[in-house]
């Protein structure tokens, strides 16, 4: 297909199609001075691009490196994991030593097998570092339902990986789960966060409910004894 197609099968202009084959994140089939062909591939990469920029929030460069991670076929899964770990974008303050140092036990603690340069102990350690600067010292702590939490998603991440069946559509998964993931995982957390609001609400509102049926029950019971007439003394 020509240029003016594929921007209508990817939602994408002419012109930011020729801008990413300029940055060398779409090249398509060269068949003449001033022609080039594209095929139904090149739509799916398309979509990929603008979803990696506009949703990810990744730059220019950023994509590049994942895309060429995905088709470098002898990269192994776990580095193209970390190429799109370290393409997302970075908080602009660096963490304090105390606070990456506190993520760094709570991860050894578990045995967990994670480079020093993984991005993620950056990431946790300064939000332990924004909460102190607030004041709220009682949330500046890695609690073990954190990991649990955490523990439980990346299990879930890999076994999608597994399940996408060839190279390629696994290392994409990687790509693509690690960079638009957390935007899923955070929907679904203030989904959940709710949920278990209301079902403790709703629990204390049953047992509010329990005690003022036994409150009524103590004192229907106590009324009935009052009402009760009096039993005679026995006469001697």
């Amino acid at each position: 297909m020509r240029i003016a197609e594929l921007a209508a099968r990817s939602g994408t202009s002419a012109a930011s199609i020729k801008h990413y084959a300029r940055e060398g994140l779409l090249a398509g089939d060269r068949v003449g001075y001033n022609r080039t062909d594209y095929a139904e591939h090149h739509v799916a990469r398309l979509r990929l691009i603008r979803a990696l920029l506009h949703h990810g929030g990744l730059s220019l460069a950023g994509v590049q490196d994942v895309l060429a991670a995905i088709d470098d076929e002898s990269l192994p899964i776990e580095a193209t994991m970390a190429v799109a770990q370290h393409a997302l974008p970075r908080r602009a303050s660096a963490p304090t030593e105390a606070s990456v140092a506190a993520v760094r036990a709570a991860v050894d603690d578990r045995g967990w097998c994670v480079e020093d340069d993984n991005p993620g102990i950056a990431l946790a350690a300064a939000t332990l570092d924004r909460y102190r600067e607030i004041g709220r010292d009682d949330l500046a702590r890695i609690t073990a339902e954190h990991l649990d939490a955490a523990a439980a998603l990346a299990a879930a991440d890999l076994r999608l990986v597994a399940e996408s069946g060839s190279r390629d559509r696994m290392a994409e998964t990687v790509v693509v789960g690690t960079v638009l993931g957390d935007a899923l995982n955070a929907g679904l957390r203030r989904i959940a966060q709710e949920h278990r609001a209301r079902s403790d609400a709703d629990q204390r509102c049953a047992r509010s409910d329990a005690d003022q049926r036994c409150a009524r029950s103590d004192a229907d019971q106590r009324c009935a004894r009052s009402d009760a007439p009096a039993v005679p003394e026995p006469v001697d």
